[in-house]
Protein backbone atom coordinates (compact mmCIF):
# COMPACT_ATOMS: atom_id res chain seq x y z
CA UNK A 1 0.00 0.00 0.00
CA UNK A 2 1.21 3.72 -0.91
CA UNK A 3 2.27 5.50 2.26
CA UNK A 4 -0.34 7.75 3.69
CA UNK A 5 0.91 11.44 4.33
CA UNK A 6 0.99 13.02 7.90
CA UNK A 7 1.48 16.71 8.71
CA UNK A 8 2.48 16.79 12.66
CA UNK A 9 2.61 20.49 14.35
CA UNK A 10 5.47 20.84 16.41
CA UNK A 11 4.79 24.18 17.88
CA UNK A 12 2.65 27.03 16.95
CA UNK A 13 4.90 27.84 13.90
CA UNK A 14 6.02 24.34 12.77
CA UNK A 15 4.95 21.69 11.20
CA UNK A 16 6.92 18.17 9.95
CA UNK A 17 5.80 15.82 7.14
CA UNK A 18 5.22 12.13 8.06
CA UNK A 19 4.84 8.85 6.44
CA UNK A 20 2.48 5.61 7.44
CA UNK A 21 2.86 2.91 5.29
CA UNK A 22 -0.07 0.74 6.93
CA UNK A 23 0.56 -2.17 7.05
CA UNK A 24 -1.64 -5.59 5.90
CA UNK A 25 -5.06 -6.49 7.28
CA UNK A 26 -4.48 -10.15 7.28
CA UNK A 27 -1.40 -10.20 9.46
CA UNK A 28 -1.80 -6.69 11.22
CA UNK A 29 -0.01 -7.24 14.67
CA UNK A 30 -1.81 -3.93 16.14
CA UNK A 31 1.84 -2.10 16.66
CA UNK A 32 3.12 0.86 15.51
CA UNK A 33 6.69 1.42 14.81
CA UNK A 34 8.23 4.60 14.24
CA UNK A 35 11.36 5.14 12.38
CA UNK A 36 13.46 8.49 13.11
CA UNK A 37 16.15 9.03 10.45
CA UNK A 38 19.98 9.34 10.63
CA UNK A 39 21.64 12.79 10.80
CA UNK A 40 22.68 12.45 7.14
CA UNK A 41 19.08 11.43 5.46
CA UNK A 42 15.66 12.29 5.72
CA UNK A 43 12.77 10.16 5.57
CA UNK A 44 12.70 9.48 1.67
CA UNK A 45 16.32 8.29 1.84
CA UNK A 46 16.60 4.41 0.20
CA UNK A 47 17.45 2.71 3.56
CA UNK A 48 14.38 4.42 5.81
CA UNK A 49 11.60 3.38 3.06
CA UNK A 50 13.04 0.10 1.99
CA UNK A 51 12.49 -0.46 6.33
CA UNK A 52 9.04 1.26 6.45
CA UNK A 53 7.99 -1.33 3.91
CA UNK A 54 9.78 -4.27 4.96
CA UNK A 55 7.92 -3.70 8.63
CA UNK A 56 4.98 -2.99 7.39
CA UNK A 57 5.02 -6.17 5.39
CA UNK A 58 5.39 -7.86 8.57
CA UNK A 59 2.17 -6.78 9.88
CA UNK A 60 3.93 -2.99 11.68
CA UNK A 61 2.39 0.05 11.09
CA UNK A 62 4.99 1.78 10.39
CA UNK A 63 5.65 5.86 10.28
CA UNK A 64 8.70 7.70 9.47
CA UNK A 65 8.97 11.68 9.56
CA UNK A 66 11.34 14.37 9.18
CA UNK A 67 13.14 16.15 11.39
CA UNK A 68 12.90 19.96 11.61
CA UNK A 69 16.36 20.24 10.12
CA UNK A 70 15.46 18.21 7.37
CA UNK A 71 11.83 19.15 7.07
CA UNK A 72 13.34 22.87 6.62
CA UNK A 73 16.14 21.99 3.79
CA UNK A 74 19.25 22.23 6.24
CA UNK A 75 21.75 19.83 6.55
CA UNK A 76 23.15 20.50 10.03
CA UNK A 77 20.88 18.94 12.98
CA UNK A 78 18.96 20.93 15.50
CA UNK A 79 20.69 21.09 18.86
CA UNK A 80 19.26 18.17 21.18
CA UNK A 81 16.28 20.01 22.51
CA UNK A 82 15.17 20.54 19.31
CA UNK A 83 15.46 17.15 17.72
CA UNK A 84 13.75 15.95 20.98
CA UNK A 85 10.66 18.02 21.02
CA UNK A 86 10.08 16.73 17.52
CA UNK A 87 10.20 13.16 18.11
CA UNK A 88 7.87 14.39 21.28
CA UNK A 89 5.43 15.55 19.08
CA UNK A 90 5.25 12.56 16.76
CA UNK A 91 4.69 10.16 19.38
CA UNK A 92 1.66 12.60 20.54
CA UNK A 93 0.29 12.11 16.92
CA UNK A 94 0.98 8.64 16.89
CA UNK A 95 -0.98 7.79 20.19
CA UNK A 96 -3.98 9.85 19.48
CA UNK A 97 -4.31 9.13 15.51
CA UNK A 98 -7.66 6.91 14.89
CA UNK A 99 -6.15 4.37 13.02
CA UNK A 100 -3.17 3.63 15.65
CA UNK A 101 -4.52 4.64 19.42
CA UNK A 102 -5.01 0.81 20.23
CA UNK A 103 -2.04 -0.48 19.03
CA UNK A 104 0.75 -0.64 21.28
CA UNK A 105 3.52 1.69 20.24
CA UNK A 106 7.66 0.90 19.66
CA UNK A 107 9.78 4.07 19.29
CA UNK A 108 13.53 4.13 17.69
CA UNK A 109 14.97 4.73 14.08
CA UNK A 110 18.45 4.70 12.20
CA UNK A 111 21.81 5.81 14.31
CA UNK A 112 20.81 9.61 15.49
CA UNK A 113 16.99 8.76 15.47
CA UNK A 114 17.32 5.65 17.34
CA UNK A 115 19.35 7.92 19.64
CA UNK A 116 16.50 10.74 20.18
CA UNK A 117 14.05 8.04 20.58
CA UNK A 118 16.31 6.84 23.64
CA UNK A 119 16.45 10.49 25.20
CA UNK A 120 12.48 11.28 24.92
CA UNK A 121 12.02 7.66 26.45
CA UNK A 122 14.45 8.22 29.15
CA UNK A 123 12.39 11.48 30.13
CA UNK A 124 8.90 9.33 29.78
CA UNK A 125 8.79 5.76 28.96
CA UNK A 126 6.03 4.76 30.23
CA UNK A 127 4.39 5.72 26.88
CA UNK A 128 5.92 3.58 24.71
CA UNK A 129 6.28 -0.94 24.69
CA UNK A 130 9.99 -0.51 23.31
CA UNK A 131 12.94 1.05 21.65
CA UNK A 132 14.76 -0.28 18.82
CA UNK A 133 18.03 1.04 17.44
CA UNK A 134 19.39 0.39 13.90
CA UNK A 135 23.17 1.09 14.68
CA UNK A 136 23.08 3.01 17.93
CA UNK A 137 25.75 5.85 17.60
CA UNK A 138 27.56 5.34 20.97
CA UNK A 139 29.93 7.75 20.36
CA UNK A 140 31.59 9.53 17.39
CA UNK A 141 34.16 7.56 15.25
CA UNK A 142 37.05 7.57 17.35
CA UNK A 143 36.10 8.67 20.04
CA UNK A 144 35.33 6.15 22.55
CA UNK A 145 36.05 8.50 25.34
CA UNK A 146 32.51 10.00 24.38
CA UNK A 147 29.99 7.51 25.34
CA UNK A 148 26.26 8.40 25.26
CA UNK A 149 24.90 6.03 27.01
CA UNK A 150 24.39 7.80 30.67
CA UNK A 151 20.75 8.05 29.81
CA UNK A 152 19.80 4.42 28.67
CA UNK A 153 19.83 3.22 32.06
CA UNK A 154 17.14 5.57 32.69
CA UNK A 155 15.06 3.58 30.58
CA UNK A 156 12.66 0.78 31.66
CA UNK A 157 10.96 -0.86 28.51
CA UNK A 158 13.12 -3.80 26.58
CA UNK A 159 15.46 -2.54 23.81
CA UNK A 160 16.45 -4.06 20.61
CA UNK A 161 20.23 -3.09 19.34
CA UNK A 162 20.94 -3.81 15.97
CA UNK A 163 24.64 -3.36 15.29
CA UNK A 164 27.01 -4.42 12.82
CA UNK A 165 30.11 -6.21 14.14
CA UNK A 166 32.35 -3.26 12.74
CA UNK A 167 30.21 0.22 13.69
CA UNK A 168 33.03 2.39 14.16
CA UNK A 169 30.02 4.09 16.30
CA UNK A 170 30.21 1.42 18.62
CA UNK A 171 31.47 -2.15 17.77
CA UNK A 172 29.59 -4.87 19.31
CA UNK A 173 31.69 -5.27 22.12
CA UNK A 174 31.36 -1.89 23.15
CA UNK A 175 27.15 -2.41 23.17
CA UNK A 176 27.22 -5.37 24.58
CA UNK A 177 29.41 -3.79 27.37
CA UNK A 178 27.05 -1.12 27.77
CA UNK A 179 24.17 -3.43 28.42
CA UNK A 180 25.99 -5.21 30.92
CA UNK A 181 27.30 -1.81 33.06
CA UNK A 182 23.29 -0.64 33.25
CA UNK A 183 21.99 -3.94 33.24
CA UNK A 184 19.97 -3.33 30.06
CA UNK A 185 16.87 -4.96 29.44
CA UNK A 186 18.30 -5.27 26.03
CA UNK A 187 18.53 -7.78 22.72
CA UNK A 188 21.45 -7.47 20.95
CA UNK A 189 21.56 -8.54 17.40
CA UNK A 190 25.09 -8.64 15.88
CA UNK A 191 25.16 -8.34 11.80
CA UNK A 192 28.55 -9.61 11.18
CA UNK A 193 31.07 -7.56 9.52
CA UNK A 194 28.79 -5.25 8.90
CA UNK A 195 29.26 -1.52 9.55
CA UNK A 196 27.42 1.26 10.80
CA UNK A 197 24.86 1.49 7.58
CA UNK A 198 25.11 -2.61 7.74
CA UNK A 199 26.73 -3.32 5.03
CA UNK A 200 29.22 -5.98 4.75
CA UNK A 201 31.77 -7.44 2.07
CA UNK A 202 30.38 -9.12 -0.90
CA UNK A 203 31.94 -12.48 0.54
CA UNK A 204 29.98 -12.39 3.64
CA UNK A 205 26.14 -12.74 2.07
CA UNK A 206 24.52 -10.44 -0.49
CA UNK A 207 22.89 -7.29 1.12
CA UNK A 208 19.39 -7.30 0.46
CA UNK A 209 19.55 -10.77 2.56
CA UNK A 210 21.31 -8.66 5.52
CA UNK A 211 18.42 -5.97 5.09
CA UNK A 212 15.57 -8.84 5.06
CA UNK A 213 17.42 -10.87 8.31
CA UNK A 214 17.26 -7.41 9.77
CA UNK A 215 13.41 -6.40 9.50
CA UNK A 216 13.07 -10.02 10.26
CA UNK A 217 14.92 -9.95 13.57
CA UNK A 218 12.78 -6.51 14.78
CA UNK A 219 9.41 -8.00 13.63
CA UNK A 220 10.58 -11.29 15.61
CA UNK A 221 10.80 -8.85 18.81
CA UNK A 222 8.40 -7.04 18.48
CA UNK A 223 5.59 -9.94 18.80
CA UNK A 224 7.05 -10.97 22.27
CA UNK A 225 6.50 -7.02 23.74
Amino acid sequence: MEPETLNIKINERESVTALLYPAPKKNRARVTIVLGHGAGADQMSAFMRMAAEGLAARGLDALTFNFLYKEQGRSVPDPKARLESCYRAVIDTTLKSKKLKDNRLVIGGKSMGGRIASQVAAAEGNRVAGLFFLGYPLHPPGRPDKLRDAHLAEIKAPMLFVQGSRDAFGTEEEIRAIIKKHRLPATLYVIEAGDHSFKVPKRVKPQPQVYEEVMDEVARWTSQL
